[in-house]
């Protein structure tokens, strides 16, 4: 017995996935980013995407100004943080594995990495510092939006 199942193009699931942008962009709309950025530039074109989406942005340059600000908010105040991992004074790898031995719930905050290093060994370098997603410089906006979406379970 034969069974045939029609294959979706790569163009063809590349248009879903921009269908759904608008609708996890909806459900983004309130969240609260900490964002994890020395590079000015960089920063700012990820804090006016986000702002544009409805959501809540606080900026820190580095992994230790990263940490004394998630521990300055009550527990549960911010739903996400965005890290660079190269940062003056403090690497993201090193702020997130600080973050992860807190002994509260912030210890459970989704830490997604920002990188212009985007080989697997960058990757795999991030999963063992305890980040949860992986994000490529310079940043495609659908890419970072779906993969808020799911780290925040609102895709």
């Amino acid at each position: 017995m034969k069974f045939s199942f029609p294959v979706s193009s790569e163009n063809q699931v590349r248009e879903k996935e921009k269908q759904n942008i608008p609708d996890i962009t909806e459900k983004l709309k309130g969240k609260r980013i900490l964002l994890a950025e020395d590079n000015d530039l960089n920063a700012e074109i990820a804090e006016t995407v986000l702002v544009e989406a409805g959501i809540e942005v606080k900026r820190v340059e580095d992994g230790l100004q990263c940490i004394e600000e998630l521990k300055k908010m009550p527990e549960k105040y911010y739903d996400v943080i965005l890290m660079d991992v190269q940062m003056p004074n403090m690497d993201g790898y090193t702020a997130t594995q600080r973050i992860r031995d807190l002994d509260d719930s912030r210890a459970e905050i989704p830490i997604i990495a920002m990188t212009a290093n985007a080989y697997d060994e960058d990757r795999r370098k991030a999963q063992e510092a305890g980040m949860d997603g992986f994000l490529a410089k310079p940043l495609d906006v659908d890419e970072m939006m779906r993969l808020l979406g799911k780290i925040t379970k609102t895709e």
